[in-house]
């Protein structure tokens, strides 16, 4: 089994001259999700090397048992230190593919031709797709090969307007992404609560909501991938 992950190459958040970039819970889960099931993982991201990791998911309140794992991981931070340029890479290669969130995938993963590449031959041959808290975001540029918006129709979940809200950066993001999924027709679901666990698959499509999604996502890649 081999899944590639794709992470973000952003690094600001908008013109506020903060940092952003992949939150490091929504990678670390997935990864170790991944990697006890046996995947064998493939990192890369648009400009290849280290991508950033946003400074407040190494905040000690956003710490968790799989962020502290990777922490003294030292093979698993030289993996991520060398990510492959997206470009670079081939569908042939892998059975899955997995997007972290973070701000950044909303700048620079939502208009980018070799995401839109992926995503759709993924879906042609019939392997799963997932895409966790901003990470949908790569879902928008997607088109059916009818030429219809991929989400159109489809059971989605991503970041809530109301998480945007509570974290303090409706004004900042380029996009809400609650509204933009619904702009282009998706089913847009959610959990009762914000920052609660979410996750949905609608066929080959595997959505979560938010940072606490981010294991159960992965694992719900998995069954998608065994079934």
């Amino acid at each position: 089994m081999k899944i590639l992950m794709v992470l973000t190459s952003h690094d600001r958040m908008g013109d506020t001259g903060h940092a952003t970039g992949f939150w490091l819970e929504e990678f670390a889960a997935p990864y170790y999700v991944f990697k006890d099931a046996g995947a064998e993982i493939t990192l890369a991201s648009p400009k290849g090397g280290q991508p950033p990791v946003d400074p407040n998911s190494l905040a000690e309140e956003a710490l968790t048992e799989e962020t502290r794992r990777f922490e003294a991981d030292d093979a698993a931070k030289a993996q991520l230190a060398a990510t492959r340029p997206l470009a670079e890479v081939a569908l042939d290669d892998f059975d899955a593919l997995f997007f972290p969130g973070g701000h950044g995938p909303l700048w620079d993963l939502t208009d980018n031709g070799d995401v839109k590449r992926l995503i759709e031959a993924f879906l042609a041959a019939d392997r799963p797709v997932g895409a966790v808290c901003h990470a949908p975001t790569v879902l928008l540029q997607a088109r059916t090969p009818a030429g219809e918006p991929l989400v159109k129709g489809r059971r989605v979940t991503g970041f809530a307007n109301s998480e945007e809200e509570a974290v303090g950066l409706t004004a900042v993001v380029p996009h809400l992404l609650e509204d933009a999924l619904k702009a282009q027709g998706a089913d847009y679901q959610r959990s009762a609560d914000d920052f609660a666990p979410f996750q949905l698959r609608d066929g080959l499509l595997v959505t979560g909501q938010n940072p606490a999604s981010s294991a159960p996502t992965a694992q719900l890649l998995l069954e998608v991938i065994a079934s």
